[in-house]
């Protein structure tokens, strides 16, 4: 018996062959990756052979269907790039129009934070007028001694002031008398080499405006001590004023007659005229325009120390 074995034929295999490679795009969408189809085109070319002139496929039907199935591989691929662009425009639009609506809110927001400002501005010089109308029959004594006989006796110590002062008051039969006077703060402050500041409430406001008007024109003593006069005002106010200070005293030495009206108002005589100022910056700009006035009044300066 011969000993015949079929020989084992080898199986066909593609060594080192990517099937099925896909292309993961936009939105999940699979694509047949170009690999595959470089792989196809190598795979079915007609092989040609030497006068074998009749192949089941033609070189030109073989590229035409491969160039169809390219075209169908783009076309696949842009439709899909249009599809996420779209998505992207719509994204886009909808950005814009919320941008536009954040826009319209904040410019609401803006007119409502400005109304507020200033009904709060409104409010706050409403409040400081009540206050200094509420003090309008005061009097603040700065200087007087801190002393016992003193802070013990203060309604008699204002009227030995009247009298010392301007006695005419008492002459042409004013009332001066007090409805309470006392030392503010309350408390006495060790650390203050500075005596507190007396207020005093009189029951007539002419006989508070007779004593002040008195008071602005000379300086006050009491038994031979100077003391200061002034109005009770605001302490807003009273800063309002004190800003004027240095602007005040160099105007005074030029001789411009400068006052300080209510609430905090700056006049001045200058050429024949009396003119007024709301503000620090008014004036600056006042006396850069008059060569008699520029370079006299150092406002930078007065602005540091007030700070």
């Amino acid at each position: 018996m011969a000993n015949s074995t079929e020989a084992q034929k080898p199986q066909n295999t593609k060594k080192n062959k990517k099937k099925g490679a896909t292309l993961d795009t936009f939105y999940g969408a699979k694509i047949q990756n170009t690999e595959q189809i470089e792989e196809d085109i190598q795979e079915n070319s007609p092989k040609s052979s030497k006068g074998n002139r009749n192949s089941p496929q033609t070189h030109e039907e073989f590229e035409s269907e491969m160039t169809k199935k390219m075209e169908a591989l783009w076309e696949e691929k842009w439709e899909i790039m249009q599809k996420k662009f779209m998505h992207l425009q719509n994204q886009f639009d909808q950005t814009v129009k919320e941008n536009q609506a954040l826009k319209q809110e904040l410019i609401k927001q803006s007119q409502n934070t400005k109304k507020l400002e200033e009904n709060i501005k409104y409010l706050t010089d409403k409040v400081i007028d009540l206050e200094n109308r509420g003090k309008r029959e005061n009097l603040r004594i700065i200087g007087l001694p801190e002393k016992p006989e003193i802070n013990t006796k203060l309604d008699m110590v204002i009227q030995d002031i009247i009298k010392e002062n301007c006695p005419e008051i008492l002459e042409q039969g004013g009332n001066t008398a007090t409805d309470r006077a006392h030392r503010t703060p309350s408390t006495l402050n060790p650390q203050k080499t500075t005596p507190r500041n007396v207020i005093a409430k009189f029951q007539s406001y002419q006989t508070k405006e007779k004593i002040l008007q008195e008071a602005r024109k000379r300086q006050f003593r009491y038994k031979g001590m100077p003391i200061r006069v002034t109005q009770d005002l605001a302490s807003s106010t009273l800063n309002d004023r004190k800003a004027w200070n240095m602007i005040f005293r160099k105007a005074r030495e030029l001789g411009l007659q400068p006052r300080i009206s209510y609430p905090a108002k700056l006049t001045i005589y200058f050429q024949g005229k009396v003119w007024a100022f709301n503000k620090i910056e008014d004036f600056q700009l006042f006396a850069k325009k008059r060569p008699e006035l520029c370079g006299k009044f150092d406002t930078e300066n007065q602005r540091a120390r007030n700070t």
